[in-house]
């Protein structure tokens, strides 16, 4: 997993009693089963801190594999570390943020770590794609993480990832699969087809991101004239 530029903005300061504001894209469901909120509450209750108000704008697609919500809950137990000088080492930051999602450690540090078990083993790695141009293509679809490890059938190769990451980007379209998109593909064809399009577009790799929806390229330079319909583009030039 690789943190990338794209981002919500999360806003956190004390307050005289705990206020929540939500803009940007919005969020359906109950509002206290929001992963931010959750990890005020429990950043608090075994901490004794004070209120905050918080706001979250909300800028990246969920549904679409990008760990979106798994930042924004990293951040409220980083920003409340920080905010009430709690004084948590690392270790601890990312204990508690396994307790609210199996993806959430990783943004505690935010660097590329390779993820084993439930995703929560975590190993920093040495990997950069500086000097890359990455993009991110969200199609109109939403996939339930639940739905998408009910259908995954795990290829067996976890063990060589490691090795391969090290190898030339333009040689991980051979070796390097995502498990997610056999099913994944063949429940929406059109995540096919937006990889295909943007290895036609000149990306040297391409994958759907994590459970999905979202596909990714990976580009020597920026590309151009990429448009396909109904579907958001992120371009996020990597320095």
């Amino acid at each position: 997993m690789v943190p990338v530029p794209v981002f919500d903005i999360l806003e956190i300061i004390p307050h005289p009693y705990f206020e929540w504001k939500q803009s940007g894209i919005p969020i359906n469901g109950n509002q206290e089963d929001n992963l931010c909120i959750q990890a005020f509450r429990m950043v608090q209750s075994r901490y004794n801190t004070g209120n905050v108000y918080m706001h979250l704008r909300k800028q990246i697609p969920f549904g679409a594999g990008l760990g979106g919500g798994s930042a924004d809950a990293a951040f409220v137990i980083k920003g409340m570390n920080e905010l009430f000088q709690l004084q948590l080492s690392v270790a601890e930051q990312k204990e508690l943020a396994g307790e609210l999602g199996s993806d959430c450690p990783l943004f505690i540090e935010h660097t590329a770590q390779l993820a084993t078990g439930r995703g929560e083993q975590l190993e920093t790695v040495s990997l950069s794609l500086k000097g890359f141009h990455l993009v991110i293509v969200k199609p109109p679809i939403h996939i339930n993480t639940a739905q998408a490890y009910s259908g995954v059938r795990i290829s067996g190769d976890k063990g060589k990832l490691k090795d391969q990451i090290r190898l030339p980007v333009s040689e991980w379209k051979h070796c390097i699969k995502n498990d997610f998109e056999q099913h994944s593909f063949t429940v929406y064809p059109q995540l096919k087809s937006i990889k295909q399009t943007l290895y036609d577009h000149g990306a040297v790799y391409a994958s759907m991101s994590g459970s999905g929806s979202a596909i990714y390229g990976i580009f020597t330079e920026a590309p151009s004239g990429i448009d396909i319909d109904g579907c958001d583009l992120f371009h996020l030039p990597i320095a």
